[in-house]
């Protein structure tokens, strides 16, 4: 018999509809039915491509006596930190400070009024790896909420200040005057010489251990690059980008990403694919072409956008979440290879493959091979006597004829509910590949893709019952006869649209319209993204400071309201907006926005500085107010062309506007009229002779 989860949209969720443990999904029924009857709770958080939770639901929550007990005692919580993430902050936060580290599934216990008492990830069945089993810990937690409960409450109260102080001390409050605040080259190069010490110079990337890609610190370094020509920076993206390309973690036969490797060498991932890994990767792939022109680097840019438009896109607008690392409940099984089989399949060609992709009877990973590029086409083709175009023609054949084949296994689990601001992001990535790579298609893709998430995640009012979460249909069109003004939500599946959006939605949608209007030119999404940051401001700011919460102000169904600081997989919401601050307080002459953002960031910079992996937008951003923003306008006829051109090349730090003629926005206005397309570069209030061809305009912000 299902439990209360099978009416949820969740993939995760509707994974654990048929546990004998009678899961609650996290709201009002369950809250009160622990207040009502005082029973502890148990919040159980993961997500549908994470591996570890499938171990515990099979070893665990599908076993009848364990189900008995959590049933018998403690109100059950299913969450899934996809879809409720402020959730997953607060009680993540519980448990790394319990235990020092965190991870899913991650199992906290609560009291009947929501605070936070104990609390672990992964438990076996039977005692294992220095962790006890999972029921000795109920019948433990049990005893303890019945006999000490003074003792527990303490430990609650202690632990709820712990995440608030925990918290608080990555932020200072500015106790100078707002005018003073600046931001130095010399403190970026302090930055870079702290992130330049974890730098793994034999197989790229940061660290020593597991590879996860860390876009984000790649991103910093191209940028510090541009402004200081420091070659280890330069040097150091291209070669840890190279090395993901040619490695495990890249889907060879069908693009895309895995979401990180076990091993420093790139060879064995942790075979989930997420979408946001997948459009940070691709945005700064596209970075890293508009310096080198690599065609390696255009390639994976081609094959992670053929991936994500082949499988992660719904009929009808947007894209879906990931894919499970399991299928047939093997990990890996979907994209590893026997040795016979190639070699069934490929028959002569095979044994170049072979070689190129490190393909072996042993195998390089639990007797199976998963494909690592051993060599550039370039240092092969001599060697086996091929010219380099006929030896990458031949691969991508064989490339081609395997991923038919591959096409026939079975899949693994999609997790197929739609994010606001995962899909922000891939809109961004695609309008990145667009001025890399001038693919029309792509900014196609990206427009149609925000038409689509505008009507699809806007809450609506119902005429009858304002109390009624609206539906719209399957083509992305709202049902219902209004919406409040700027008001999202943060998920999406069958036509639903789910739980308020959070601050990362908002901030990456924001920056997705800044990149749509840079990308388009058209006013229109500067005036979409100016609308939903006066709603983020209204909505999120701290009353007496100048950072937001995660949540929204109308949200009311956690137990506190937390900053979100740190840059991790994805970029925090804060850092964001004051990106976006920044660039529209110049864009609309708003010296106010370009005055929080700076606060913003003056009041995480000791943050920054000690620990610039973790806050690698905000040392970018910190960068990009230490050198001044390039301001370029462009008028006259050949106003597209020209801006299309400039904006192929990198620069990290820039703002457009162009249009035929001059018109309200301060960029463009009063320019004067001219025979000739001109184009303005203007930084720190002054602004340069104007140019008439878009190499001088390049000579002129290189200078």
């Amino acid at each position: 018999m299902p439990n209360k989860l099978i009416h949820q949209t969740s993939p995760y969720l509707l994974q654990h509809a048929h546990n004998p443990v009678d899961w609650y999904p996290w709201g009002d029924e369950a809250l009160e039915r622990a207040q009502t009857h005082n029973l502890p709770i148990l919040v159980s958080i993961g997500y549908s491509a994470c591996h570890w939770c499938h171990v515990m639901e099979r070893e665990s929550f599908e076993n009848h006596e364990v189900a008995a007990f959590m049933n018998a005692n403690f109100v059950n919580i299913k969450v899934d930190r996809e879809e409720r993430p402020d959730i997953d902050q607060i009680y993540m936060d519980a448990v790394t400070a319990l235990t020092g580290h965190g991870g899913w599934p991650l199992n906290c216990f609560l009291l009947p009024n929501t605070k936070p008492f104990y609390g672990g990830t992964y438990f076996p069945p039977k005692p294992a790896h220095n962790r006890p089993d999972w029921l000795s810990v109920l019948r433990a937690i049990k005893n303890a909420f019945d006999n000490k409960p003074a003792e527990i409450e303490q430990q609650a109260n202690q632990l709820t200040y712990a995440i608030i102080d925990q918290e608080n001390r990555f932020f200072k409050t500015l106790a100078y005057p707002q005018s003073s605040l600046s931001f130095s080259p010399q403190q970026a190069d302090q930055i870079f010489d702290r992130l330049s010490h974890i730098f793994d110079t034999d197989d790229g990337g940061f660290g020593n251990g597991q590879k996860f890609p860390q876009t984000l610190s790649l991103r910093f370094a191209l940028a510090y690059h541009h402004y200081t020509r420091n070659p280890l920076a330069l040097q150091h993206v291209l070669f840890s980008l190279d090395k993901m390309i040619k490695g495990g973690i890249y889907d060879h036969l069908g693009g895309g990403f895995a979401r990180y490797t076990v091993d420093k060498q790139w060879l064995i991932p942790h075979f989930e694919k997420m979408l946001y890994d997948n459009a940070l990767l691709v945005s700064t792939l596209a970075s890293a072409y508009q310096i080198t022109k690599s065609n390696a680097y255009k390639h994976a840019i081609e094959q992670t956008l053929a991936w994500v438009e082949r499988d992660l896109t719904h009929p009808n607008g947007g894209f879906y979440s990931a894919y499970d690392a399991d299928s047939e409940g093997v990990e890996g099984k979907f994209y590893t290879w026997q040795k016979s089989e190639i070699d069934e399949y490929l028959q002569h060609e095979a044994p170049i493959f072979n070689l190129f992709y490190g393909v072996t009877e042993q195998g390089n990973w639990d007797n199976t091979n998963i494909l690592q590029q051993q060599f550039d086409y370039e240092t092969l083709a001599p060697k086996i006597g091929y010219d380099p175009e006929e030896l990458q023609n031949l691969i991508a054949r064989c490339r081609k004829q395997l991923f038919r084949l591959r096409e026939d296994r079975q899949k693994p689990l999609l997790d197929d509910k739609i994010i606001l601001g995962w899909n922000a992001l891939q809109i961004s990535a695609y309008c990145h590949a667009y001025q890399a790579l001038g693919t029309s298609r792509y900014l196609t893709i990206a427009q149609q893709t925000m038409q689509f998430l505008l009507s699809a995640f806007a809450y609506a009012i119902a005429e009858k019952d304002n109390d009624t979460q609206p539906k719209v249909d399957e083509t992305g069109e709202s049902s219902l006869f209004g919406s409040e003004q700027g008001r999202l939500n943060h998920t999406y599946k069958n036509g639903v649209a789910t739980h308020p959006a959070f601050l990362d939605d908002y901030a990456f949608l924001i920056d997705a319209l800044l990149n749509l209007h840079q990308a388009t030119l058209d006013s229109s999404y500067l005036q979409q993204a100016q609308h939903f940051t006066q709603h983020v401001i209204a909505h999120f700011k701290q009353p007496d400071g100048n950072l937001f919460f995660y949540t929204p102000s109308y949200q009311h169904d956690i137990l506190l309201r937390k900053k979100d600081n740190y840059d991790g997989a994805t970029p925090s919401g804060n850092v964001t907006m004051a990106s976006c601050l920044h660039r529209l307080g110049l864009l609309l002459d708003q010296p106010a926005y370009t005055q929080q953002a700076t606060q913003m960031v003056a009041s995480i910079t000791d943050s920054i500085e000690k620990y610039p992996s973790s806050f690698s937008l905000w040392a970018t951003t910190l960068l990009q107010m230490a050198y001044p923003t390039a301001e370029v306008a462009i008028v006259g006829t050949q106003y597209a062309t020209f801006a299309q051109q400039l904006l192929q090349q990198y620069h990290p730090n820039l703002v457009l506007m162009a249009a035929q003629t001059p018109n309200h926005y301060p960029l463009l206005n009063n320019k004067p009229a001219s025979t000739d397309t001109l184009i303005y570069i203007c930084q720190n209030y002054a602004c340069q002779a104007p140019v008439n061809n878009v190499a001088d305009a390049i000579n002129l912000l290189l200078n």
